[in-house]
């Protein structure tokens, strides 16, 4: 036995149990108990074969990534790895809980996998911008064939026991709570058989076939091309797997190392272990300890049934919860409910549901007309117009409602919480609770937190938000709050670059290339012009498309012109209302502004916006903002988010081009006073 390893034998079969909570992760303390385990069950001529098996909730979670770019201690993951491949005796790995990256390589050094039902696996390092850097991408073809690790390692996704088995992953399923049982009596069967040993990596029976034809892998890259735009580490795992099928294994085994030394090094993949740690922070509140009381949520109503109301009741379904879906008329709820039942049937089709799911779910919504029913709820969540006198007087009726102990949540996405919360006799219980659209999608809910908000209140949010597969963002009140407000200057800039002369598909291109699914004139379109064009009594530049007729996409087009399949095309039209505009306007034309330009000019302002919310203490964190703009609005992952991406670019060139545009536009550009000091010191805000 060692600190996190015991080594016992039944009836000829060594039993090595690594014990290292919390998800037993390939550190170096597991490497030293598994050297000494496998050396010490090598060397006794009683023991016939090796099983290993971990103790706790699960198999080897994965790589201590926490180790990544330390100095590596010996032994190094590569000296256990020979040291089992090397051995004479059957070695089976025993899974269960999750077998990720590093954990499932290890599985996959031994000779057999058995797992029970519950258990995943796979090899998700491409999500940290990384690749499978212990033999994964050379071990896996040749287990199960090129295909098949393609789809598992480029999409990073884990994989079920059951499916692992179909595809081949694996060796054999044994029951829950048995593995340990499950697995000697695999082992014996194999000693029993007289199974020769085969090391994976000995083995071309999947790879030879595809030897000197490339058409798999440039079939998958026309596949793929849309989901890996922008990301290095797609690339050089396919490059990877390609070198499993065309060398030999240890001349594969130095491509990887060669391609993850590349992607280590790179600022993506920083990024994108950056964001990693960032998304499990945003959990965290520092004035609000991890053992504060929270409250049980275990009836929840929404008032309102129409999108955001619908999408926010599915997520309480999902997670079984029960729901009182109120509204002020039977028509619109019967509309609602609707919505549900057929947003849920797509899922059957899509084959993400069974049919008996979606009954179940269904089944646990009580739809009714007025308030009153929801007198007994643990929480309920307004998700009516966004309207701050509407809002109030629904908070008023709620609060003379429901239990003195319910919590009590609005869906908005600019109004202040501390207004709405005055109209209640116990703004305690007050907080918002923003779903992003589709909120039955989007996994972003920014928690806002009012001035008088219990914290046993906020931390019940913060847990409920995990319950239902959410990553919680903690904002204090402000308009906007976190992604919107932080995201609004890129729309702003947006409108004022295009009025200078650059054509919205120019700006649109650009922001396309930095990452984003979307450049905003797109978006505007999409979301259609009238939705956001009639919010001031002003001529402004959206309600003179409104006074043309162009709503966007579903009329007559917006910046754009769309065909039937509304495919877009840049539009002469919209070119000469945006004149026209910038004459009204007395906007000075300059030259066209370079994508370099056009990135700077849009996003450096959102960089300086965040730095705003800092000061404020409307976020309290740089990482929750970034972790917003990523899940809110696909601020491209692998730049890290705007914050990293400020520290990335180097915050004294931001000053710089801010200063400028402030000299141009006016004191609304002016750096805030945290990010020229952080500029001033080389100091950053996430590292």
């Amino acid at each position: 036995m060692n600190a996190v390893g015991t080594f016992t034998v039944e009836d000829g079969i060594g039993l090595i149990t690594i014990d290292s909570p919390p998800v037993n992760a390939l550190s170096h303390r597991v490497r030293v108990a598994l050297d000494a385990g496998f050396r010490k069950f090598s060397a006794d001529p009683a023991v016939k074969g090796i099983v290993l098996i971990c103790a706790g909730r699960t198999f080897i979670a994965g790589a201590d990534i926490t180790e990544l770019g330390k100095p590596i201690l010996e032994p190094t993951l590569r000296e256990v790895v020979d040291l089992i491949e090397q051995g004479k005796k059957p070695v089976v790995a025993a899974i269960h809980g999750t077998a990720l990256g590093g954990g499932y390589e290890m599985a996959l050094i031994c000779h057999y996998r058995v797992a029970v039902p519950s258990a995943q696996m796979g090899l998700p390092e491409v999500k940290l911008g990384l690749l499978p850097g212990g033999g994964g991408t050379q071990r896996l073809p040749r287990l199960v064939g090129p295909e098949i690790a393609l789809e598992v390692v480029i999409k990073g996704d884990p994989v079920p026991a059951p499916e692992a088995l179909r595809l081949g992953m694996i060796d054999a399923l044994t029951e829950e709570g048995n593995l340990k049982e499950g697995a000697l009596a695999f082992i014996r069967q194999v000693l029993a058989d007289g199974r020769p040993l085969q090391r994976i990596r000995d083995r071309t029976d999947k790879t030879g076939p595809h030897k000197g034809d490339s058409s798999v892998f440039d079939a998958f890259r026309r596949k793929n091309a849309h989901a890996m735009r922008g990301f290095l580490a797609p690339e050089n795992n396919i490059k990877a797997i390609e070198a499993a099928v065309e060398l030999p294994f240890d001349a594969g085994i130095a491509r990887e190392h060669e391609l993850f030394q590349e992607l280590l090094e790179s600022t993506q993949s920083a990024a994108q272990r950056y964001y990693f740690f960032a998304e499990r922070e945003a959990s965290k509140v520092s004035d609000v300890p991890a053992d504060t009381p929270v409250r049980p949520v275990e009836s929840v109503g929404v008032l309102g049934a129409g999108t955001m109301g619908g999408g926010i009741a599915m997520n309480f379904l999902n997670a079984g919860l029960p729901v009182t879906l109120a509204e002020t008329t039977q028509e619109n709820l019967d509309r609602g409910v609707a919505t549900i039942r057929r947003n849920y049937e797509a899922s059957v089709k899509r084959g993400k549901l069974t049919q008996a799911q979606v009954e179940e779910r269904m089944a646990l919504i009580n739809g009714v007309v007025g308030m009153e029913a929801l007198q007994g709820a643990d929480l309920v969540i307004e998700a009516v117009f966004e309207q701050m006198a509407l809002k109030k007087e629904v908070f008023g009726k709620l609060d003379a409602i429901v239990r003195p102990d319910a919590i009590l949540a609005s869906n908005t996405s600019f109004l202040s919480i501390d207004e709405i919360a005055q109209a209640t006799r116990h703004p305690e219980r007050v907080l918002g609770l923003h779903f992003f659209s589709p909120a039955n999608v989007m996994r972003l809910l920014e928690v806002v937190r009012g001035a008088a908000t219990d914290k046993q209140v906020v931390a019940t949010a913060m847990k409920l938000a995990k319950t239902l597969r959410k990553v919680p963002v903690l904002s204090r009140v402000g308009p906007g709050f976190i992604a919107n407000r932080v995201m609004g200057p890129r729309n702003r800039q947006a409108e004022a670059v295009v009025l200078e002369g650059t054509s919205p598909e120019h700006i649109d291109e650009a922001l396309y290339d930095f990452g984003f699914s979307m450049g905003p004139f797109r978006m505007f379109d999409l979301i259609g012009l009238d939705v956001t064009g009639r919010d001031s009594t002003e001529r402004t530049l959206r309600s003179d498309f409104l006074s043309h007729g162009r709503l966007g996409q579903k009329q007559n087009g917006g910046f754009y012109d769309y065909d039937a399949d509304r495919n877009a095309t840049p539009s002469p039209e919209a070119a000469a209302i945006i004149a026209a505009y910038a004459e009204y306007r007395n906007v000075p034309a300059r030259a066209p502004r370079s994508p370099e330009e056009i990135v700077a000019d849009l996003l450096y302002p959102v960089v300086n916006e965040g730095a705003k919310l800092l000061e404020e203490g409307i976020a309290s964190r740089a990482s929750d903002i970034d972790v917003a703009c990523i899940l809110g609005y696909a601020w491209p992952v692998y730049t890290g988010g705007p914050m990293f991406w400020g520290d990335t670019i180097g915050l004294g060139k931001i000053v710089q081009r801010l200063d400028e545009l402030a000299a141009l536009h006016g004191s609304a550009f002016a750096p805030a006073a945290l990010l020229r000091e952080k500029a001033a010191a080389g100091a950053s805000f996430t590292r």
